[in-house]
């Protein structure tokens, strides 16, 4: 009886179960195989788009189109409506209803370029991707296409004029001469105004080290870094950038993606370029054949005969370079990896300059469940530099110093045992030929850069991700005169320096998704961080050295040196999001950071930030009236706090005593700044206004930023009573202010099967003033000869230095001799305020054709209203040395002689106009598949860069400085190599 009653008990089971599923089936819909296919197309010119992802919302079923554009995905469905969504990077994602009958079904799927990009996914600091839409901040892309095939051996070379906002200079034509890039103008005075760059989650360091002085070429750290590895470039600008990546972000962020494996055989590629470098323009020069026989008595106007060299022909040269590149890439569903070589013999064209560098790239993403990732990176890097000194700042040697400084009636060429002639007679300075054939400084720097994440998906809601990253390098120069030579230290010298640096951070990032309703959607992040970065630095100089001898040990000692730098960066956050049916979205943050640069009772500051956008196109009302004419716009809003870290050094808050010994005892010296252990970090808030708009079917794209940021609590030097015992203490006492404008435009007027033509132009213009300065309202900023000021009331670092007096109607005025004289202001005062090294704007247009095969690329920068401090001509065009334009007008009687000398305290005549339009980049390739089928694709390619440059600017080029990565010190030309002309040919192999 018990046995029938458990089997009538299963039987009874079993016949419920059939029942509940029939009527699930019938309450819950019927579910039918079916296959959903088609084509996707581009909108207007109706080109297939290849690699297009398709898959159906809140379900698994997707797929990827072909090369044709066509897509097919097979799926169990219910009959109902289900909505269909088509995207791909470029592209406006489509979202299409369809009705699930229980056939198959053809839709067919119109792609309309994006040039918004709205529908791209940013990575903004949690360890998640952001849609674009959702931010109330600008955030500008480079595509890794757009960084290689152009003539740039750096990173921060290739991203010039592709940025609104981002102000890129090259300091020097060095061939790794140091770049400047300013996101919205200098934030800081006495730190840094360079933003936060971090590779694949790793903070990496770009300092300029000036182990050996070489002028304003000094590398900056950024030159070790390949283009051809790096897949994308993301750029936040402004303090909504710091508000999650905490405060050395304060000056914006360059986010760098390197590549990753793709699943699938693996593809090779393998490139190799040529190319020549050579100077763009000589500057005039004394050419006649007449000389001063007393060059300092001007009432003796006695000439002799002589003959005129150009010396620039003994500094500058035809440089050549040669790059090759080799990667691979693959992987299946589990592992994916890529791994690059390269190899890159770039010369300058100073004489006998180069720079080598060696990489391993290597990426590895592993699944190891399906709920975690991990990806590890791993980068390699060895560079050389062979230099020859040319800047004048704070060494008298050099070869494009010597040049300024020299007598060029005399030849400079070695007799027949081999001795340089001096060149400059009444000054100690170098023979420039010397210093190109018997210098020998050089750099060398070995780099890894490794990383790992964690990146898990626990659940729908919840989803985490882990990063530690490292950066060492070792960097050593050297530099080397050898004796009997025409420098000021004709004993010889010798200088080794050695940079040990070392950083890493460990961030771990928290976020939560949920639904609060069908309209309302939530995401919670937060995250916490812990950076250190730790700098040894030894050194060593001497003269007096026996011959043959190399080394700074075999002579006198002059100097040594040594340094050490510990910080440490710690901070965490909260941040949380709504967005509203997709098209209203809030977001606010708050962070606190702390550094050990500070003290105890201020190193912990709290930030705040908050933003919005909202997308009016997707509104009803918009589609209905606007239709295609005026068919995407998003407003969006975002107010930031940060603080600047990068003011003071390890120590700079104590009172430092550096070791000495006297006579065999131990003894302390004091450093002529008082320490002040009650520093604070500066603080900065900046709000941000703007618009993202597409007309025409999204052919023509239109984006506008406003944005007004204010500086408080800048650390400057306060000058102190003598009573002291100290000359200075840094306090928090001065204000700034930025403000601005970005415009960037992107249209495609044509776009079919054979051709397309698409467009970006950009426009950026900012306002930097220095609203307070405690302490008398000025300062004379280092390195700059007391010629960049900052002045209460003015941008900074403009030019602050003797004028000429001048007659009722602005003419010169000149003595009863005719020369000119210095004037002075109604205060009585014999300085003004001569110039300003900060553009007015600066902005780029780009035009990129594409015909069948073909490809055409042609960009032109622009930065206008700027001025530049000429210290090359004040040298030249002085009767003392000979070697300018200008006093061969002398010789010929076109001007007074020494009328030249009259000029050189009058600084005025040497701030000149340095505007430009620079063709910065044209190439022209070409592309085909060879018959073999072997090879995927061959790319040829001829590539010029600074081609050309119109201006005004009498010296070589007005876009370098001497004063290199300096803040506030720009525009300032005095003995720095020219950025050269370069011609590329390239061989690009896929297979």
């Amino acid at each position: 009886m018990k046995t029938f009653q458990t089997v009538r008990g299963k039987l009874s089971g079993h016949i419920l179960f059939w029942v509940l599923l029939a009527m699930s089936t019938t309450v819950f819909g019927q579910q039918s195989p079916i296959t959903i296919s088609g084509t996707i197309t581009e909108s207007g010119s109706g080109i297939p788009v290849a690699g297009a992802s398709v898959f159906i919302e809140n379900t698994s079923f997707g797929a990827v189109s072909d090369f044709d554009g066509n897509y097919s995905l097979n799926a169990q469905l219910e009959n109902k409506d289900y909505t269909l969504i088509a995207s791909y990077l470029g592209f406006t994602t489509q979202r299409i209803t369809i009705n699930i009958t229980g056939d198959d079904l053809v839709k067919d799927i119109v792609l309309a370029e994006d040039l918004l990009s709205l529908d791209e996914v940013v990575v903004t600091g949690t360890g998640t991707g952001a849609n674009r839409r959702s931010l109330g901040n600008a955030v500008a892309s480079v595509k890794s296409k757009d960084l290689t095939n152009n003539g740039a051996t750096q990173v921060d070379q290739a991203i010039a004029g592709k940025v609104s906002g981002a102000l890129v200079q090259q300091n020097s034509g060095d061939p790794a001469g140091g770049i400047s890039i300013r996101l919205r103008g200098a934030s800081t005075i006495s730190g840094s105004s360079d933003p936060l760059y971090i590779v694949d989650g790793i903070i990496i360091s770009n300092s300029s080290n000036e182990l050996i002085d070489l002028g304003g070429n000094s590398q900056n750290r950024l030159a070790d870094l390949n283009p051809n590895d790096i897949d994308k470039i993301e750029i936040i600008k402004g303090a909504a950038a710091a508000a999650i990546y905490g405060s050395r972000a304060s000056n914006g962020v360059v986010q760098i993606f390197t590549k990753k494996g793709k699943s699938g055989e693996p593809k090779f590629t393998f490139m190799t370029n040529v190319r020549l470098n050579e100077l763009r323009k000589k500057i005039d020069y004394n050419t006649v054949p007449l000389a001063w026989e007393v060059a300092t008595d001007r009432n003796n106007l006695t000439t002799v005969a002589v003959e005129r060299y150009d010396l620039q022909d003994a500094i500058f040269d035809t440089g050549y370079g040669l790059e090759n590149y080799f990667s691979v890439n693959g992987g299946n569903d589990k592992t994916s990896y890529f791994l690059s070589a390269s190899h890159l013999d770039n010369e300058g064209i100073v004489q006998n300059t180069d720079f080598k560098r060696y990489g391993f790239k290597a990426n590895l993403t592993q699944k190891a469940f399906d709920w975690l990732d991990i990806t590890g990176g791993f980068n390699y890097v060895r560079s050389i530099s062979n230099d020859v000194p040319n800047g004048g700042i704070n060494s008298a040697y050099g070869a494009i110093t010597g040049f300024l400084f020299s007598d060029n009636s005399i030849d400079p060429t070695p007799d027949e045992s081999g001795v340089y002639p001096v060149t400059s007679p009444l000054v100690a300075r170098t023979n420039p030929m010397e210093a190109v054939d018997r210098f020998d400084f050089n750099q060398k720097t070995n780099r890894i850069i490794t990383s790992i994440a964690l990146d898990g998906r626990f659940n729908e809601h919840l989803s985490a991700k882990y990063t530690l990253g490292m950066d060492y390098y070792n960097q050593s120069a050297f530099a080397f005169i050898p004796i009997n030579n025409t420098s000021t230290v004709p004993d010889g010298f010798s200088r080794r320096s050695d940079l040990n640096s070392f950083q890493y951070n460990s961030d771990l990032n928290l976020t939560y998704r949920r639904d609060l309703s069908e309209s309302i959607n939530s995401i919670t992040t937060a995250g916490g961080s812990w950076q250190y970065e730790e700098r040894d630095r030894v050194g060593i100089s001497a003269t007096g050295l026996p011959p043959v001898v190399q080394t700074a040990t075999g002579g006198s000692l002059l100097e040594q040196g040594e340094s050490r730098s510990q910080i440490s960066y710690w901070g965490a956050f909260l941040q949380q999001s709504f967005s509203y049916l997709n098209k209203l979205y809030i977001n606010g943050a708050v962070r606190m950071d702390g550094a050990s640069t500070f003290g105890e009772d201020e190193r912990n500051q709290l930030y705040f930030k908050a933003s919005a956008s909202y997308i009016l196109s997707d509104e009803e009302f918009w589609k209905t009236t606007f239709s295609d004419s005026f068919n995407s716009f998003k407003l969006r809003t975002s107010w930031g706090q940060a603080g600047n870290l990068t003011a003071l050094g390890a120590f700079d808050r104590f009172s430092v005593y550096s070791p000495s010994s006297i006579d065999g005892a131990v003894s302390l010296i004091p450093s002529t700044a008082q320490g002040n252990e009650n520093l604070k970090p500066e603080r900065q808030d900046e709000l941000e206004i703007g618009f993202d708009a597409g007309f025409i079917n999204n052919r023509l794209g239109l984006e506008f930023s406003y944005y007004h940021q204010k500086v408080t609590d800048l650390l400057l030097p306060r000058v102190l009573a003598p009573s002291t015992g100290f000359s200075s203490r840094f306090e928090n006492v001065g204000n700034l202010e930025n403000k601005g404008v970005e415009l960037l435009l992107r249209a495609a007027p044509v776009k079919n099967e054979n051709l397309t033509w698409d467009i970006i132009a950009s426009f950026s213009k900012n306002n930097n003033e220095v609203t307070n300065v405690a302490g008398g309202g000025r300062l004379t900023l280092d390195g700059s000869f007391s010629t960049n000021y900052v002045i209460e009331g003015e941008p900074i670092g403009v030019f602050y230095r003797q004028f000429y007096a001048r007659n009722e109607d602005g003419s010169i005025a000149l003595d009863a001799d005719g020369y000119p004289y210095r004037g002075t202001t109604e205060d009585g005062e014999s300085s003004k305020v001569l110039g300003d090294p900060n553009p007015d704007w600066f902005g780029s247009l780009i035009n990129e054709v594409n015909y069948k095969d073909f490809s055409l690329r042609v960009q032109f920068d622009a930065v206008q209203g700027y001025e530049v401090f000429n210290w090359n001509r004040r040298l030249l065009d002085n009767v003392l040395f000979g070697g300018g334009y200008n006093v061969g007008q002398e010789l010929l009687g076109n001007l007074p002689k020494g009328y030249g000398g009259a000029q050189a305290n009058i600084f005025e005549e040497f701030v000149e106009d340095g505007s430009f339009v620079k063709l910065r980049e044209i190439s022209l390739s070409y592309n085909f598949i060879p018959k073999s089928g072997f090879i995927d694709n061959v790319e040829l390619s001829l590539v010029g860069r600074n081609l050309f440059s119109w201006d005004d600017y009498s010296g070589w080029d007005p876009e370098v400085s001497a004063a290199g990565q300096s803040n506030g010190v720009r525009g300032f030309d005095f003995a720095t190599v020219p950025i050269p002309r370069t011609y590329q040919f390239g061989v690009n192999v896929s297979f």
